[in-house]
């Protein structure tokens, strides 16, 4: 058996890249990753799905488990995780999305490791460049959320499946990492579950794992086994992404843009990219080429894994709720290796030495704006409350009133700004909330309407009431303001934010 360089060079698995030259480039190209997507992880605001990590990971952990068995428990292992991180380092969003930048990290590395050892040190390079500015990896390692540890898991459970491919030493001890992983995995994102099948059909697709097929059914049955308590949890759970039932969420430009690549650009070269992949790896099917190739097998594995995990999502999205492009990411590092396997066969034709370095910088180059846009403030699905809390921070007195509109839904309550940056609220009373989230079975607070805070006393003596409503473009809500109105307060003055206005009333006594 032979492999091919990025050149088009021949190399014997007998003579395979240096283990310690590869280690190196795993773990450097890891750590560029990982800078890249923590570098201006502080600008943007941080946002309804963020918060729902930072107020589950900053309760105490009892009131957490009790939540997860309500809401969420898809995400319990993460909150969990993040709750002893904050303990250590604060809530601000730097330290919250730092442990996701470690994991596009972790992601890189796997990447780089798994392409290096099936190919060159140099193909394995160009994979991890293309995983550390890939736009949903990028954004992922930016976001307190779990995605990019899901494809991080995702990368090393397919490294695990290349260690069993090269066949080099006992395969036992690799099915119980590949379990090991699996089972965290659908803990960490209970969809994780669908690479199994996408192990499955590459296995069965390659001769030389078709032997693995009944270790990987009992390694996927134990795994399986072992999240049944999570799945009968979260099947009482389904209804709280509902919403999601109706919306054209897993449309073309869903699918085949915003999923991985953020821009019709970026998506155009990469999609081309992955197509010279895909052509090679069937045009070389059918004509035997590369039988027994490593490099072939695990462009097999990568196309599997980019298409019949979210291929199943997409496909059930029409009749179940349950998909958002976001829900891809763990499929992301596929895209990279197809992309950097699509500019190895460039490199194999007659112009291949020019046209190579041109496809790879025009990659980064499409990535460059892609990544600098995710780094400004309004970043997070348009959010502001950074902005908020200045306006609060600067012009509230101690002993005002605050208001926050609660008539949009949870995720985007502009009060989020408080339970995510208290000391910027620290002066002024929240005088419509009923019971903190610590104490409820949700996630968020529970609040009152104007007229209940009203009759519970808790405008007495308020001169000053700062109204924070949500808005979008020229549509303001008014929640509560008739109310305070009826109560005697007119508005002074207002400031227009990115996706709020702050109004400050006053008693006309």
């Amino acid at each position: 058996m032979t492999t091919l360089d990025l050149e088009g060079r021949i190399h014997s698995p007998t003579d395979p890249p240096s283990r310690r030259r590869l280690r190196l480039a795993a773990v450097s190209l890891g750590a560029v990753a990982a800078a890249l997507a923590m570098t201006g992880s502080w600008i943007p605001s941080l946002w309804g799905d963020e918060a729902a990590s930072v107020l589950s990971a900053t309760r105490p952990v009892g009131s957490l488990l009790a939540m997860v068995m309500h809401v969420d428990v898809v995400h319990a292992a993460y909150y969990l995780g993040l709750h002893d991180w904050v303990a250590l380092f604060g809530a601000g969003p730097f330290s919250v999305r730092f442990p996701s930048a470690l994991a596009a990290g972790m992601c890189a590395a796997a990447v780089t490791w798994m392409c290096g050892r099936v190919g060159t040190v140099r193909f394995g390079v160009l994979a991890g460049v293309l995983v550390a500015v890939l736009p949903r990896l990028t954004y992922a390692g930016e976001e307190a959320r779990s995605y990019a540890w899901d494809a991080a898991l995702a990368a090393i459970l397919c490294a695990i499946v290349v260690e069993l491919l090269l066949g080099r030493g006992p395969s036992r001890p690799w099915w119980i990492a590949y379990t090991v992983v699996l089972t965290v995995g659908v803990y960490a994102f209970l969809y994780f579950a669908l690479l199994t099948l996408a192990v499955g059909a590459a296995i069965a697709m390659t001769p030389e794992l078709r032997p693995q097929r009944r270790r990987w059914l009992i390694a996927s049955a134990t795994a399986s086994a072992l999240a049944l308590p999570l799945l009968a949890v979260a099947a009482t759970q389904t209804a709280q992404i509902g919403y999601l039932r109706g919306t054209d969420v897993a449309g073309p430009t869903a699918v085949f843009i915003q999923m991985w690549f953020a821009t019709p650009l970026f998506a155009a070269i990469a999609w081309a990219l992955i197509g010279i992949a895909t052509l090679g790896v069937v045009g070389d099917a059918a004509r035997h080429i590369g039988d027994g190739s490593p490099v072939r097998a695990l462009d097999v594995l990568a196309v599997c894994w980019l298409v019949i995990p979210v291929g199943i999502l997409v496909a059930a999205s029409p009749v179940a709720p349950g998909f958002t492009a976001r829900y891809g990411t763990y499929a992301a590092p596929a895209a990279a290796v197809l992309m950097a396997s699509g500019i190895r066969r460039l490199a194999r034709l007659r112009f291949g030495r020019r046209l190579a370095p041109i496809a790879l910088l025009a990659v980064i180059a499409a990535a460059v704006p892609v990544w600098a846009s995710q780094r400004t403030p309004f970043a997070k699905n348009q959010s502001d409350w950074n902005q908020i809390a200045q306006v609060i921070r600067t012009h509230a007195r101690v002993g005002d009133a605050i208001v926050f509109d609660d008539g949009t839904r949870p995720s985007r309550r502009p009060r989020l700004a408080m339970d995510t940056d208290p000391t910027s609220f620290a002066t002024v009373r929240d005088v419509t909330l009923a019971s903190p989230y610590p104490d409820d079975p949700t996630w968020y607070d529970t609040t009152m309407s104007v007229d209940a805070a009203a009759r519970h006393g808790r405008f007495h003596d308020v001169q000053r009431v700062w109204v924070v409503e949500y808005r979008v473009g020229r549509a303001v809500d008014t929640w509560g303001v008739d109310e305070l109105r009826r109560l005697g307060y007119r508005e002074r003055e207002r400031v227009v934010d990115h996706r709020s206005v702050v109004a400050l009333y006053t008693s006309a006594d």
